[in-house]
């Protein structure tokens, strides 16, 4: 399988004669990466979506497990085409290639629906904390009464949970986020958000141990964490003492020979007490600390909210929020949202001393969403061209680089002839 965005070159005709052009497939299709240690037992399945409940397709193995598809496809302004071509081609008889026999095929959307696994404690989850019984005490049950007890559980659903060679995951991801007890020879399960809770969280971190991809790093944790530069007015960043307009060279020079003598002792601020710059070092590498567990906060709170929003109710996730904000909770995320609600006020303040101080500036903040309303209607002309570009055949292209200068049109040698003038 390969992909392509341009025509294939130009072959030499005796290649030609042999060659068949593949045809476009006329049913669409769609092209699933599944995984290659999957036993001949593996099935596509319909499962509920574990947040919405909406019927979804997914991909099971009772070895390996449960596997979401994500849809990796080419951007609008670069399209891309899949050629499909068969095995490696035999030879003829008298030992050249045989392309008689290759039936290739062409798919227009270059989309790839890759198999990535999924965690089946999320679908036991609807199952073990229904949304009807939020505010109701839980009993101990064992996991077939649990499973039994639902009356509308999908076909699919129920032969995963009956399957016996994945018995034993299921019932490990259901002890992850349950309490247990032992009633003989059985074992009873009782949901629990706390454990639920440091589930989730424990996912955040590992991922976060992995490293998120650039995009989400920038979106999500840099440009969330820049503060803005404020003004600082000139007498209040004088360094090793004060200067005057109205010194002359002498006392100026005698200024920066003072300044940089006591620069690396000391720095005054302006109510004139002295700071060792060693102090100074241990306030930045303190400033250091406190940025880079900001970002990791950061980054858990991210991955959080991106599991939460994908995999779990609405209704649970308003209650994880509450356990989130309890002195309880695994991770502390209050000195993350104190410091964002800072960074939030010092860009008020920015944006108000700017819009309020600065009286050269031109353009305002209408002007810069005009701006941007403009840059983004040029780019969108620029797809349009290109579209249009890629749709036309090279001989079209062609005949727009003839030169026309001095050529009648063709609308003129269909006008009517002028009336001739009697004599």
């Amino acid at each position: 399988m390969r992909t392509r965005s341009t025509a294939p070159s130009e072959q030499p005709d005796t290649e030609q004669k042999n060659l068949k052009v593949p045809t476009t497939a006329q049913t669409p299709s769609k092209t699933f990466v599944l995984p290659s240690a999957a036993g001949d037992d593996s099935r596509f399945i319909t499962l509920p979506n574990p947040r919405t409940g909406e019927p979804s397709r997914y991909f099971f193995c009772p070895k390996l497990g449960v596997y979401e598809f994500t849809v990796v496809g080419s951007t609008p302004q670069f399209p891309r085409s899949i050629l499909f071509t068969p095995k490696p081609n035999t030879k003829s008889s008298n030992g050249e290639d045989d392309h008689s026999q290759a039936k290739g095929t062409i798919s227009r959307v270059a989309e790839l629906y890759v198999a990535t696994p999924i965690d089946v404690m999320f679908f036991m989850i609807p199952l073990l904390a229904p949304a009807t019984s939020t505010h109701t005490k839980r009993l101990f049950q064992p996991l077939d009464d649990i499973i039994d007890s639902q009356d509308d559980l999908a076909s699919h659903l129920r032969r995963i949970l009956y399957n016996e060679d994945f018995r034993s995951v299921l019932q490990s991801r259901v002890e992850a986020v349950c309490d247990s007890v032992e009633a003989g020879d059985e074992k009873m399960f009782r949901f629990d958000e706390g454990k639920l809770l440091k589930e989730l969280i424990a996912k955040a971190e590992r991922i976060v141990a992995q490293g998120l991809p650039a995009s989400l790093e920038e979106r999500f944790v840099r440009q969330a964490l820049v503060t803005p530069l404020m003004s600082v007015k000139r007498e209040e960043t004088i360094i090793g003492g004060t200067s005057s307009l109205a010194d002359d060279g002498e006392g100026e020079s005698q200024d920066k020979q003072e300044t940089q003598s006591t620069t690396t002792a000391s720095v005054s601020t302006p109510s004139g007490v002295s700071t060792p710059a060693t102090e100074l070092s241990a306030e930045s590498n303190l400033e250091s600390t406190t940025r880079d567990n900001m970002a990791h906060l950061l980054r858990i709170s991210t991955v959080l909210s991106f599991i939460k929003e994908s995999y779990i109710s609405p209704q649970l996730c308003a209650r994880l929020d509450e356990l989130l904000a309890t002195p309880e909770t695994p991770v502390d995320l209050k000195p993350l949202h104190d410091h964002l609600q800072h960074i939030a006020e010092l860009r008020a303040q920015a944006l108000a001393t700017q819009s309020l101080g600065d009286f050269s500036r031109k353009r305002g903040a209408d002007d810069d969403e005009a701006a941007e309303s403009r840059a983004e209607k040029k780019r969108r002309k620029e797809e349009e061209e290109k579209k249009k570009k890629a749709g036309e055949s090279r001989g079209v292209r062609d005949l727009k680089k003839v030169n026309t200068a001095g050529m009648k049109k063709m609308s003129d040698f269909f006008t009517k002839a002028a009336p001739k003038k009697k004599s």
